[in-house]
């Protein structure tokens, strides 16, 4: 059974992130738990606690397929010490607020070298960071999302997610998200049925499905394999309907949050509804 929802708003508290998404018709959904522009942010209080768990489990949401998302600030392969241990910093805490939310996924970009560093070195350090997170929390799996490698990001090849995991101790607790604008950024290519399931195919040959957490489903603005970051709606960019259609009929993606970060969340309803009209009973 597929999961389909958005990244919605948590304005006001947390514990209006699963009313937003059941507004919408969503059977899953990606928040923010702190404001993504700040470094810190206050400890949640009880009250929103209670609430959001509430609210979750009256609209019948489960934690497998709620997708927090920390900090656009965080940057885990920070070649600047004091840039790194601020990062890793804010990275336990958003752990610590999932923990405390009952929610078992943390999604994250890995981090960029910013071209002062190799890849290697990077990635390296987001391994430890990650280590480092696990050691202190319970529960909470490390989600590494696939970058389209803008700016000296590195997560933009399969490789690099192996690798990753690869030097992360704990392989029950580390996964991955794949993002369909990122992918197509990066190079591969999911416009034909071909091209798709050979995406698939060398995801699942170099970093395993059971590594597959969630799903960022996003048309791309900018083309094949120009290393760009920049999500459309559904439809309305270079990827077109098909490659979703395709996700909604691939048992792959069964049972795990698919997300939508599109750029117009008036639309994000009828995107939803789209989806789901694609699957084949």
């Amino acid at each position: 059974m597929k999961y389909v929802g958005a990244h919605v708003s948590s304005a006001g508290g947390v514990e209006n992130a699963p009313l937003n998404a059941a507004a919408i018709g969503a059977k899953a959904f990606a928040l923010f738990t702190k404001n993504q522009k700040q470094w810190s942010a206050p400890p949640l209080k009880p009250e929103s606690i209670r609430q959001f768990k509430d609210n979750c489990r009256e609209a019948g949401f489960s934690a497998r397929h709620i997708l927090p998302h920390d900090s656009y600030l965080i940057n885990l392969g920070s070649p600047d010490p004091a840039m790194l241990a601020k990062s890793r910093s804010a990275f336990l805490d958003e752990m610590k607020r999932c923990e405390v939310l009952g929610l078992s996924m943390l999604n994250f970009h890995p981090g960029t070298h910013m071209k002062r560093a190799t890849d290697e070195v990077c990635m390296d350090s987001i391994a430890a960071s990650i280590n480092m997170a696990l050691e202190q929390t319970g529960g909470v799996t490390a989600v590494i999302e696939c970058t389209a490698g803008q700016g000296g990001a590195v997560g933009w090849r399969f490789e690099h997610l192996a690798y990753m995991i690869r030097k992360v101790r704990d392989k029950k607790r580390v996964g991955v998200c794949l993002d369909t604008a990122h992918l197509f950024g990066a190079g591969y290519d999911l416009r034909s049925k071909k091209t798709y399931e050979a995406a698939m195919a060398e995801f699942g040959r170099i970093v395993g499905f059971k590594y597959l957490m969630a799903m960022h489903l996003n048309d791309s603005k900018a083309d094949l394999g120009s290393r760009v970051d920049r999500h459309h709606s559904l439809g309305r960019g270079l990827l077109g309907w098909k490659p979703f259609e395709w996700i909604m009929n691939d048992p792959r993606m069964d049972d795990m949050p698919l997300i939508l970060e599109t750029i117009q969340p008036d639309l994000w309803a009828g995107e939803i509804k789209r989806l789901y009209s694609y699957v084949k009973s």
